[in-house]
């Protein structure tokens, strides 16, 4: 990797990882996925867990990371650690899963949520503006905005690490800024006879069925099964956190600085998002949140607080928030793509760095890809088989940590894994029970995930015979 340490520039400090973490992190979730939460468990206070289980878990991974990536700090973060836990094949799949739907499918998902809520502010640019029409293909104009931006990040990313950090580390403040202040006058607003109310049976447990249209109590493994279909947005919405270990070949002292941007950027997330849901039952009662127009929940808390300008405000909010995010994600992905094009498991101009130090060709296949699954103009379809493949790349990663204990114990750790072995263990065995209870329970878009993993293996060994 000594070409790497020559061209790419370590310009990034410990507050631009954070940012990136935190900005990456938090795009358009936390506005609208607590409706979902509230319809499968029905329950205010298991809305307020689930969140906090999901940052629980996801705090513990990221300060597992932490090992990997003192131990590791080069450019590729994840799919580097795949490969020295296992092997090629195994860091191949990550990669072949990363390119194909992880990273650009977010990108995409987050693109059009950032259209959507351009529409409130222009609507001349909402999804029902049809532009062309042939046979059952419909591109609109909201599909044309996602792009846009998607073709604007890549460009600025393009143009040198340090533009994109800039703009990441802005755009990430003002996004905390006005998440916390919707807190703090959501919290001021709170009406007592709401709050009383969503609190009253907090913890009984029921289930929305749409096709009765009535609420059903839910226990037992039902409970279990609602838990984890509802975890589906909230893990979605905290998940992108490792994208500070794509870019360690960029971070200043990267030993110290990506661990600690981990454990620093998923602890701020994690505080938000219970702070916001908080907020949300403080003035919106359950039953709205859970049937919110759109499942926008924000909105609906906003207009409580504001009246009707707070439409506008959490679309501005939404629009800087998912711009942030998309930042974030265009920047790190391609650094993966960059590695693994070193090492021969991608197109060799991956690896590549243009005259501002960044690989500028593999930021633009990127580019390409996830404007191509902007043109299926879907956010929702996308969550399933997103998250089915993150969980279990997730689980294979930290259970490397074990192995690479035994395979490399000489190896210099500056920093070990929070609460080795029983934390990291702990991780895999939620993870696992969520993911096996999504493959039961929503087998026909987890199903699909898996599938497109596990067609990277005859790809494999095809281009490595090549």
């Amino acid at each position: 990797m000594q070409d790497e340490h020559q061209h790419l520039k370590r310009e990034l400090g410990l507050l631009d990882g954070t940012m990136l973490v935190v900005g990456s992190m938090i795009g358009s979730g936390i506005f609208i996925v607590s409706a979902d939460i509230a319809r499968q468990v029905g329950s205010t206070a298991w809305l307020l867990i689930i969140w906090l289980l999901s940052g629980l878990i996801t705090i513990i991974a990221a300060v597992s990371y932490g090992e990997l990536s003192a131990m590791f700090p080069k450019a590729g973060g994840q799919y580097v650690y795949l490969k020295e836990a296992y092997n090629k094949l195994i860091a191949f799949l990550y990669g072949w899963s990363f390119f194909g739907v992880i990273q650009t499918g977010t990108i995409a998902a987050v693109g059009v949520a950032f259209s959507k809520f351009a529409a409130y502010l222009v609507p001349a640019v909402s999804d029902e503006n049809i532009l062309y029409e042939i046979g059952s293909f419909k591109l609109n104009a909201a599909q044309l905005v996602s792009i846009c931006t998607i073709i604007l990040l890549t460009f600025i990313n393009s143009r040198g690490v340090k533009n994109g950090k800039i703009l990441q580390t802005i755009l990430t403040i003002i996004k905390i800024a006005s998440l916390l202040g919707l807190i703090i006058f959501g919290l001021m607003a709170a009406k007592a006879n709401v709050w009383d109310a969503n609190w009253t049976n907090a913890l009984a447990t029921k289930s929305w069925n749409a096709e009765s249209g009535s609420w059903l109590p839910i226990s037992g493994m039902a409970l279990i099964t609602g838990i984890s279909a509802a975890m589906v947005g909230s893990l979605f919405s905290s998940d992108a956190w490792n994208g500070v270990t794509f870019i360690a070949g960029e971070i200043k002292n990267p030993e110290r600085n990506v661990g600690l941007s981990l454990f620093l950027g998923t602890f701020i997330v994690t505080i938000i998002y219970v702070l916001a849901n908080v907020m949300y039952v403080a003035v919106v009662p359950l039953e709205e949140i859970a049937f919110a127009k759109s499942d926008r929940v924000a909105v609906v808390a906003a207009n409580s607080i504001f009246g009707n300008i707070g439409t506008l405000i959490i679309a501005v909010m939404i629009m800087i928030s998912t711009f942030a995010c998309n930042n974030g994600l265009i920047m790190a992905g391609a650094r993966v793509y960059y590695t693994m094009a070193k090492d021969g498991l991608f197109f060799k101009k991956a690896a590549h760095l243009n005259e501002f130090s960044v690989p500028a060709w593999a930021l633009w296949a990127q580019c390409v890809w996830a404007s191509a699954l902007c043109l299926t103009g879907k956010y929702g379809d996308l969550l399933d088989f997103v998250v089915i493949i993150v969980l279990i790349f997730y689980i294979l990663t930290i259970y490397g940590i074990f192995i690479l204990r035994k395979k490399q114990p000489d190896v210099a750790r500056p920093y070990k894994a929070f609460g080795y072995p029983f934390l990291p263990m702990f991780y895999i065995v939620v993870a696992s029970t969520i993911s096996i209870s999504l493959l039961i329970t929503k087998f026909s878009t987890c199903g699909w995930g898996v599938l497109i993993m596990l067609t990277g293996i005859p790809v494999y060994y095809l281009t490595q015979r090549k």
